[in-house]
């Protein structure tokens, strides 16, 4: 087994394939509508769905906005560099919500983007992705 996609609960499609493709530099690898349900959901990552996890965005159509809840946490996407892809998104006008720094309580170096919906993602350097806290 594997794990295949994330599926997050869309406001505005086009906006959020947006971010996802232009901010993040993730590729749309595939988008399907259902007009009988009314509903569209668009497949995107860095790399093909047969090979790596990806993101499903689920626009239902007419639907602006959801409650985020406070059980969701975030999405961890890895990177070369977190302080060079912080610079990129926010000049791509994208919204860093906590700058790149260690983890408390450890010295794994993370940041937090907020995606147009509100969803949280975090962003781990490579050299720590799968480390835990760092202090091992």
């Amino acid at each position: 087994m594997r794990l295949l996609h994330t599926m997050l609960r869309v406001g505005n499609l086009e906006k959020s394939i947006e971010f996802y493709t232009q901010v993040l530099g993730m590729k749309l690898l595939r988008q399907s509508e259902n007009a009988e349900y009314k509903y569209t959901l668009a497949f995107l990552g860095y790399g093909a769905e047969t090979e790596q996890t990806v993101i499903e965005l689920t626009y239902n159509w007419g639907t602006e906005s959801y409650d985020l809840g406070n059980a969701y946490g975030h999405i961890a996407i890895e990177t070369q560099d977190i302080y060079a892809t912080c610079d990129a998104i926010r000049a791509a006008g994208g919204n860093i919500t906590r700058e790149p720094g260690p983890v408390k309580g450890g010295t794994t170096v993370i940041a937090f983007v907020k995606d147009p919906d509100g969803y949280a993602i975090e962003l781990i350097n490579a050299k720590d992705a799968g480390k835990g806290l760092g202090n091992d």
